[in-house]
């Protein structure tokens, strides 16, 4: 008699939860094929910058990166690199800070200010954008590929084998991918595990 009067409330705890489950949005971001959602984010000179304001763009290497982290100083000048090649070609760098000021002083918006890049610096200052794509670490490399009016996610990952020493990288994971994309076939690897300091996310 108890379990029957009880019956009704553990289905609508039941129901309640499988809903939380299905309404809440991928944890783990992107995969290879997903439709990027467009972003407005704050560059260092003040302007807002999305991925429809480049209307030659063929596609974007997305990086999430910042000042502070060892990996993300490591791997600047080999950044600047991947724009000076791949910029020409239609896929230009832009580069997102995804972390805290708060929790990485380092990383405010004035600190980023005094870099003098080629390329969009962007503050991603809600985080959205690092948690739509599922960013963890910087740097956090996405290659995006235009198809008609949408930019598609064709990597994701790792720059290279290396991030300790550019001279003694033996597979450059995003210069091969992109290689691949030009030539207009899908990057044969797709997908590397990101190697860098986990993003400084804000303080509940």
């Amino acid at each position: 008699m108890l379990m029957k009067k009880l019956l009704p409330y553990f289905t609508l705890c039941f129901a309640l939860l499988l809903s939380s489950f299905i309404a809440r949005p991928a944890a783990d971001g992107y995969k290879v094929g997903d439709k990027a959602t467009d972003f407005k984010l704050k560059n260092i000179d003040g302007k807002m910058v999305s991925l429809a304001d480049n209307k030659a763009a063929k596609g974007y290497i997305v990086v999430f990166t910042c000042n502070t982290c060892p990996f993300a100083k490591a791997y600047e000048s080999r950044i600047i690199d991947l724009n000076t090649k791949y910029a020409p070609k239609g896929y230009p760098v832009v580069a997102i800070n995804p972390n805290d000021p708060a929790v990485a002083p380092g990383d405010s918006y004035a600190d980023m200010q005094k870099k003098k890049y080629a390329f969009p610096y962007l503050v991603d200052e809600s985080q959205q954008v690092a948690k739509t794509y599922g960013a963890t670490r910087t740097p956090h490399l996405y290659v995006l590929t235009r198809q008609g009016n949408d930019f598609v996610v064709s990597y994701i990952g790792a720059i290279d084998d290396n991030s300790e020493d550019a001279s003694l990288v033996k597979t450059k994971y995003v210069e091969n991918a992109l290689t691949e994309i030009l030539a207009g076939k899908p990057a044969t690897t797709n997908s590397t595990k990101a190697i860098g300091c986990t993003i400084k996310w804000k303080r509940a």
